[in-house]
């Protein structure tokens, strides 16, 4: 259950670190939500306002993989899928979005799967 306080810090880490990332055609934005139960991650062109790509963890590729979808290996799943499909549509470098949570757990897991799938951060 998250508190009030915990939401809007959250919310403050997210405004401060989207005023410096920015996804352009060249370089999108690899965008990752975290709920309690799933994995979410969006490659995202800030310049037209357009979702290239998205996975999670609902994917149908990635839940055949896992057998739960709430720990470190499924979010890694995630990162390799994003790596794969952005190889797909011809984009080898993303910006990282991590949405205001903290770098550490679920979120490091798909930055490294990404990094191993072959994106360059």
């Amino acid at each position: 259950m998250h508190t009030d306080a915990k939401r809007v810090a959250r919310e403050r880490r997210q405004a401060r670190v989207r005023r410096r990332v920015r996804g352009t055609d060249e370089r999108p934005r690899l965008s990752v939500f975290r709920s309690d139960k799933h994995m979410y991650a969006q490659v995202i062109t800030d310049v037209s306002g357009k979702t290239v790509l998205a996975v999670s963890t609902l994917t149908p590729e990635v839940r055949d993989q896992v057998k739960k979808t709430t720990d470190v290996s499924a979010a890694k799943q995630v990162g390799l899928l994003v790596a794969r499909r952005c190889q797909e549509k011809g984009i080898s470098q993303v910006v990282f979005d991590r949405n205001g949570f903290l770098y550490h757990g679920r979120v490091r897991a798909v930055a490294e799967g990404a990094r191993e799938g072959g994106l360059k951060f």
